[in-house]
């Protein structure tokens, strides 16, 4: 029998990659191609195009595929997972634009684009019940309230919109003209209740979008499916052709990408021989970073994401953290140091990132990784960059970072470096905190995401939250995550639990280090009371 492969995409914020896996789970060869982004100097405006979006998708694609070297009619299944990202097209599917500038091009609002701050406290101020599935309080980098937005500042594109679609149901809608729409990003975005199978028409009306009300929901998504179900009749024959595939290769309804990195992650058999989803808890660590705990019963938790109903994993509860920026945030804090530069040349000549050079140095100067912690010495930060997004919802938060001295050297840099993983570690502290608080049990830290890859960094968060990190085995877990999804709607599995433990293991496993413990919670206290100061302060 000849062997079969299946293809996960992932669209993040910067690039498109594809992945060609095995069904055992085995990346076989993987490609890139990157985004570009459009921003508007002063402002937190993040733009995109769909079209650059689907051309880099159909790159990565014909590219992985050439690197495996393998016949693309042995791909059986094609998923793609994305940002919660809004893709704005008119009637006749083509671009409309987000932005003043009037270029259509521009059609897609990135996820962290935070425009809609106040239609956001608008929307928190209704108190309307559909509330109570996102944690209480919406934010701006959800779907509503970017609706909302383009409703009372760009009327023309708001009405001349035919479709609204998350990024992940565009990509789907492109490979095979299904207008389905993934439960996943429907729920955890939109507000869609999949407990109840409807959306809540008075929530709209509500807010002022009554349009999508009247146009029964066509817009928005009139159909919603479980991620993982094949769409349409497959691969269209253009899609085919700009993707290099079979036309009909089955297409899976997609998930965020956060998401299919909980999927591709937590799904594998621990050492106790079974599978624990509700143990485990997944943190995606890149540019964001995100968290995706799943349950039996809803549990509401005030300021985290949730409980959504089958957006995940089928006939479970889903509740979502996250830090609207982690690795962003990184990048933004060692960018300040003085030896910034110097540090960005010596990377650069060794052919290497600056933060995995970073990461080099502490590790040449520490025997443990967890002796790491010693070297901040008076260092605390808060890297809330882009506010708060769990546990507090609070999009105007602002980093804070204290300790700081005229030393200027590059072994300053390196403890503002390790100071700033903490710091993020800490955040995630307080989201596990607020979960355990409302029901939940973590017993586990699942991590993937690119930063999360570094074991200095997995050190750090297992020493910092008390919980242990394991690390799965593959490195690429997000585009494994769609490959699943893949596999499932080319019924080369039953359900998506199997062919979760099916095509993933863990890997390396990182105990909180009880030695440093006590410096940890000195350090956390401190990094609450300069967050709590900040919030006081904030003018």
């Amino acid at each position: 029998m000849t062997e079969q492969y299946v293809i996960g995409v992932d669209v993040g914020t910067g690039s498109a990659r594809a992945g060609v896996f095995d069904l055992k789970g085995r990346l076989i060869a993987t490609a890139k191609q990157d985004i570009k982004m459009f921003t508007q100097q002063g402002e937190a405006r993040y733009e995109q195009s769909s079209s650059d979006i689907w051309q880099s998708v159909c790159y990565s694609v014909r590219a992985a595929v050439e690197h495996a070297q393998i016949a693309p009619e042995s791909i059986i299944g094609l998923s793609f997972d994305a940002t919660c990202s809004l893709v704005v097209l008119d009637q006749d599917g083509q671009p409309l634009t987000v932005g003043e500038h009037q270029d259509h091009d521009r059609n897609v609002i990135v996820w962290m684009d935070q425009r809609a701050v106040q239609q956001a406290h608008f929307i928190n101020e209704t108190k309307h019940s559909v509330l109570d599935y996102v944690g209480g309080t919406i934010s701006p980098e959800m779907e509503t309230p970017k609706l909302l937005w383009l409703k009372q500042n760009l009327p023309d594109t708001y009405h001349r919109a035919g479709y609204f679609f998350d990024l992940t149901d565009f990509l789907t809608w492109k490979a095979t003209h299904s207008f389905a729409r993934s439960v996943c990003t429907v729920v955890c975005k939109w507000t869609y209740l999949a407990h109840e199978n409807k959306w809540d028409e008075s929530y709209f009306r509500t807010i002022g979008l009554d349009e999508l009300v009247e146009d029964n929901f066509n817009k928005i998504g009139f159909q919603v499916v479980r991620p993982g179900t094949p769409l349409g009749n497959g691969l269209s024959q253009q899609a085919a052709s700009e993707l290099g595939l079979p036309e009909g290769t089955p297409v899976a309804a997609g998930l965020i990408d956060a998401h299919a990195g909980a999927v591709g992650s937590i799904g594998a058999v621990n050492s106790e021989g079974r599978a624990d989803p509700v143990g485990s808890m997944a943190y995606v660590f890149g540019t964001s970073a995100c968290t995706l705990t799943s349950s039996y019963e809803p549990k509401s938790v005030k300021g985290v994401w949730g409980p959504y109903f089958s957006a995940m994993l089928p006939e479970m509860w889903l509740n979502e953290a996250g830090q609207s920026a982690a690795g962003a945030a990184m990048d933004q804090l060692i960018s300040m140091h003085p030896a910034y530069h110097s540090a960005q040349q010596r990377a650069e000549e060794l052919g290497v990132s600056l933060t995995s050079w970073l990461s080099a140095q502490v590790k040449d100067q520490i025997q443990d990784l967890s002796d790491a912690i010693q070297l901040v010495g008076p260092l605390i930060v808060v890297p809330e960059f882009l506010g708060n997004r769990a546990p507090f919802a609070d999009p105007n938060a602002k980093a804070v970072i204290a300790g700081l001295t005229m030393d200027k050297s590059v072994d300053s840099l390196l403890s503002l470096y390790v100071a700033g993983i903490c710091g993020i570690a800490y955040g995630l502290r307080q989201i596990i905190e607020a979960q355990n608080q409302s029901g939940l049990n973590i017993k586990r830290i699942v991590i993937s995401g690119g930063a999360g890859q570094d074991p200095l960094i997995r050190q750090l968060i297992a020493d910092a939250t008390g919980i242990e990190v394991v690390g799965p085995e593959s490195r690429e877990p997000v585009m494994l995550g769609s490959a699943m999804l893949a596999a499932l709607a080319a019924k080369a599995f039953d359900s998506l639990p199997n062919a979760m433990t099916s095509m993933s293991r863990f890997a390396e496993v990182y105990s909180p280090n009880f030695e440093v413990v006590s410096l940890h919670e000195s350090k956390f206290r401190a990094f609450e009371k300069l967050q709590s100061v900040a919030r006081e302060v904030a003018c």
